[in-house]
């Protein structure tokens, strides 16, 4: 059985434990021990969730199957005041729960959301060395551009930024 819930504050410490579980098995073949260590401090301590959920207004949606958390995402509208492109943020699936299409049914979820609200497309960033983007592809998503961002400390995230129109 799937089901979804969007998050809270309340919700923090779910999202970490499921982080935790998954970042070491998603980027330890691209990414050095150090590097994951401080993104996970940047992007997933509890005070950089707050900031996510509460001032730059990310909707986490927590994926749960077999009634166990087994996942989540997070979404933006991509600049305030206009509707029409969405961010997604983050989505991730405990690597045992992955190939089960749970990927997929949050990213149907999330269009489910955003297309009422007037959006035109969503827009990730993926890792160049993740072998997610063949997912994404699978959905309908497509590369529309590079960048590297200098996330401080000497790191950079060099990703593919793609595109799925909606």
């Amino acid at each position: 059985m799937i089901s979804f819930r969007k998050c809270t504050t309340a919700d923090i410490d779910i999202i970490r434990e499921l982080t935790f579980k998954i970042w070491p098995a998603t980027y330890s073949a691209i990414l050095t021990p150090e590097q994951i260590e401080y993104m996970l401090e940047m992007m997933y301590s509890e005070t950089a969730l707050k900031e996510q959920l509460q001032q730059k207004r990310h909707t986490f949606i927590i994926l749960y199957h077999n009634d166990a958390p087994a996942g989540f995402a997070s979404y933006s509208v991509k600049e305030p005041g206009k509707t029409n492109s969405y961010k997604l943020h983050k989505i991730y699936v405990l690597p045992g729960k992955q190939g089960l299409g749970l990927g997929k049914k949050i990213v149907d979820l999330i269009i489910g959301d955003i297309m009422p609200q007037g959006a035109k497309a969503l827009e990730l960033n993926v890792n160049r060395n993740n072998k997610a983007r063949g997912f994404y592809e699978s959905l309908g998503f497509r590369v529309i551009k590079e960048e590297d961002i200098d996330i401080g400390n000497g790191y950079f995230m060099n990703d593919f930024v793609m595109e799925k129109v909606l």
